[in-house]
């Protein structure tokens, strides 16, 4: 735009006075994704270079039964069903870059599209993810009446979802954990992925007591999350998201690392020639998979922000 000039004046933008293209990108900002920090790995390797599905093996629970002396003693046939974990997702970038315009420009505009592309990936599978596991959270993990023991831990539930504020944020992450605690899950290892509103009331909640938190150092002073109750807790602006009447409703969820597992068997990134003109094609694949194999290790909270 040219400095304004009074009337009859004239001005020399576009003439003398030429426009300048700054040789810096306009920072992007890109969603914080965790999935390496959540999901296990464990049976990556063992797809990585060929099959399209694992058989995860599972230990069968063996019946305890009283005994007296001289009893006949009752045998069961213990099940063992596989889980099974399928590579059968792919995402994909692609994009054309002409060679005279890679010449030309005054900035590597290739690399950094390529960057973009890679993590608009991640996102893209991370979301995707989100949207899906929370679903197979164990009955006794979900719902008004969740808890394997007790049956009174209210987790919300479609029509009356769990409404959220700093007054109980707390009660409601120290719930989490004890839903798991009665399903016998370790206590390490263990995270809930939470939307930024409800870190957000988290650090405005009565969090005075630095030892919640795992760290030496108050939330409220240097802003960090940390570990509440066992729990580590990661912020994510990709969990799902519904309406539910008049409320937004987030689909929140805390596991330990055990109950999700993730693989992926080809990342792929390269430059071919463009057959149809002068330049390079450049494209990324990633194909993958992922599964929930101890739905007895998830929760799924449905709150909605009070």
């Amino acid at each position: 735009m040219a400095f304004p000039s009074a009337s009859g004046y004239p001005s020399l933008s576009g003439t003398y006075i030429p426009e300048i293209w700054s040789a810096k990108l306009l920072i992007k900002f890109y969603e914080a994704t965790v999935m390496s920090k959540i999901a296990n790995t464990e049976y990556e390797g063992e797809i990585s270079n060929m099959g399209d599905q694992v058989n995860i093996r599972t230990v069968p629970d063996i019946t305890i039964n009283d005994y007296i002396k001289g009893q006949n003693l009752d045998y069961e046939t213990p099940e063992a069903p596989n889980v099974e974990l399928l590579i059968d997702k792919g995402k994909y970038w692609a994009f054309a870059a002409n060679d005279v315009d890679v010449k030309q420009s005054d900035i590597p505009f290739v690399d950094k599209w390529a960057e973009d592309a890679a993590m608009q990936l991640k996102i893209s599978i991370e979301r995707g993810i989100f949207a899906d596991v929370y679903s197979d959270a164990d009955a006794d993990n979900q719902g008004a009446t969740a808890g394997k023991l007790s049956g009174d831990i209210n987790l919300g539930v479609a029509g009356t979802p769990l409404v959220v504020t700093k007054d109980n944020i707390l009660d409601i992450l120290i719930d989490v954990g004890n839903v798991l605690d009665e399903q016998d899950v370790p206590s390490e290892s263990r995270s809930v992925v939470l939307p930024a509103w409800m870190c957000a009331m988290l650090k405005k909640s009565d969090l005075k007591d630095a030892s919640l938190t795992g760290d030496g150092t108050s939330v409220l002073r240097n802003g960090r999350i940390g570990m509440i109750d066992r729990l580590t807790v990661y912020m994510s602006n990709l969990l799902s998201t519904a309406t539910d009447g008049a409320d937004t409703v987030t689909n929140v969820f805390a596991n330990h690392i055990s109950a999700l597992t993730f693989a992926s068997q080809l990342t792929k990134n390269e430059t071919v020639d463009n057959q149809n003109d002068f330049g390079k094609l450049n494209r990324g694949l990633q194909v993958y998979g992922y599964e929930v194999i101890k739905p007895e290790a998830m929760v799924h909270l449905y709150v909605t922000k009070g």
